[in-house]
């Protein structure tokens, strides 16, 4: 039987905005540490690589990646990786609906920073076996597969949908925040050999670990409070009569890939969802393929934007592996805004599509600039790459987030928790098949020049926001119809 509702006391809301504030602080500082240990391979890509025959540069390399096939190798590593993340993905977070979520993802960063400082240790080890350095990315992307699930769980027990586009924005910058991080790590201790770049970052993901294995609280439910308004609106099914006899159904709907309110007496019995008829809710094939193609781009930056300024000239200066990696880090500075920026301007407007095409159209001309332009100055190439980071990470941040939370609790899902934990999987695993190829593309084609990489990444953008063209449409006209877009507010 569902217990009678009782009042929230002044205490009881103090005390559940603390432990909120602990489990965004929490989950951020774990993600951040994720995205931290997975930053080591693209900065130490300019010393594996093979030198530059065209240039004074002075690296040896380090066998395999020593030849003329070096950067083929180097990509077929971020293959291997991304590869075992995102097929990883689909599977995390039902495995994660079934046990302890605070735990899963503890095993997930100890496992991460474990294989994370193994492959570090090739460096003290002498290893030149390419099979060594593929089995321990393959099995360090499946143990990073754990997190996003778990933490996008966690939040979701404890937040609802109430501006869900601005603070997922805002939560959503600890990808951005650990890439700066694992970057300026790995950077800053590259000077005493490449092994350094990987034990740093591991040992720090696996000391969060254990400050998240002791305070982090996975549910409400396990220190007896309620999250109150944690209603999803389900269009014309929900209105505000009898909204105290919805409550339960609405909750349900609010939770993010979590089933652990499934069995409440009052709530609305609902199957489990298929995997190919999440696939046919509206949208979803529309976003996942978009996705695809944002984060092929985004992580393309992410595995090779310090080799790429390594081995270009910026202002006749040519920069050494550590400024490279340092300065790359302002990518992902103006990630975290676009990310912001993102979720702020689709809460405003009410339209997801609309904004993320927004940021695909103008981040191409940007990103044109930045490679005929980012080498005139450090000031051009600064500014340039900020907003390059801005307008890429943007809609790819609003994706991962907002836009699954809302495909998975629309009204044809009737609020079914079990249907938002596989939109969820479909959206970010198929991304990540994007992000597994993009990085493995541009090894290839960076032996035929930078202006090849950059020609495949806009014409990623361009068939993104193509993808997008029907959701916009469809947004667009309703809008227009309820008189309420533009700048209705």
């Amino acid at each position: 039987m569902q217990q009678p509702k009782t009042l929230i006391s002044p205490n009881s809301e103090k005390t559940l905005i603390s432990h909120q504030i602990s489990v965004f602080l929490l989950t951020f500082t774990a993600y951040a540490s994720f995205h931290a240990s997975r930053k080591p391979p693209s900065i130490v890509k300019s010393i594996l690589a093979p030198e530059n025959p065209n240039s004074d540069l002075i690296d040896t390399g380090w066998a395999p990646f020593d030849g003329s096939s070096g950067t083929h190798r180097l990509g077929e590593l971020d293959l291997a990786f991304l590869s075992a993340y995102s097929i990883g993905m689909y599977f995390a977070g039902h495995i994660g609906d079934r046990i302890n979520l605070r735990n899963f993802l503890c095993l997930g960063m100890f496992g991460s920073g474990l294989f994370t400082i193994v492959f570090g240790l090739g460096f003290w080890l002498n290893i030149h076996e390419l099979e060594f350095f593929v089995v321990v990315q393959i099995v360090c992307g499946l143990f990073q597969s754990i997190g996003w699930p778990c933490v996008v769980a966690i939040v979701g027990n404890w937040y609802g949908k109430s501006k869900r586009g601005l603070i997922m924005g805002v939560w959503n910058s600890h990808t951005s925040v650990g890439n700066i991080v694992g970057s300026v790590l790995a950077s800053a201790v590259l000077d005493f050999g490449w092994g350094w770049s990987f034990v740093l970052p591991g040992l720090g993901i696996i000391f969060v670990g254990f400050v998240v294995f002791g305070f982090l609280v996975a549910s409400p439910e396990d220190v007896g409070l309620e999250v109150p308004n944690k209603e999803v609106e389900l269009n014309s099914e929900v209105n505000g009569a009898e909204e105290r006899s919805e409550k339960v159904e609405s909750e349900q709907a609010g939770l993010l890939m979590s089933e652990s309110n499934e069995t409440e007496a009052e709530a609305v019995t609902v199957a489990a969802i298929g995997f190919i008829e999440a696939w046919r809710l509206p949208g979803v094939a529309s976003y996942a393929f978009c996705l695809f193609f944002s984060k092929l781009v985004a992580y393309t930056f992410l595995y090779w934007l310090p080799f790429y300024i390594r081995h270009t000239v910026v202002a006749g200066v040519q920069l050494s592996h550590k400024s490279a990696g340092i300065l790359s880090t302002i990518f992902d500075v103006g990630g975290v805004f676009g990310g912001i920026l993102a979720g702020y301007i689709s809460d405003k407007i009410e339209a997801r599509a609309v904004t993320s095409v927004m940021f695909l159209v103008l981040s191409v001309p940007v990103l044109i600039m930045y490679r005929v332009y980012g080498s005139i100055s450090m000031i051009t190439n600064t500014a340039l790459m900020f907003l390059s980071g801005l307008l890429v990470n943007g809609p790819y941040s609003l994706i991962t987030t907002a836009v699954a939370a809302d495909l998975g609790t629309q009204s044809v899902t009737r609020g079914n928790s079990r249907a938002l934990a596989t939109v969820t999987a479909i959206i970010d695993g198929t991304g990540s098949v994007g992000a597994a190829l993009g990085p493995l593309l541009a090894g290839y084609i960076s032996t035929r020049g930078w202006n090849s990489v950059f020609f495949m990444l806009i014409l990623s953008i361009c068939l993104a926001g193509l993808l997008l063209i029907r959701v916009v449409k469809a947004e667009v006209k309703e809008k227009l119809d309820e008189g309420r877009w533009p700048f209705y507010r």
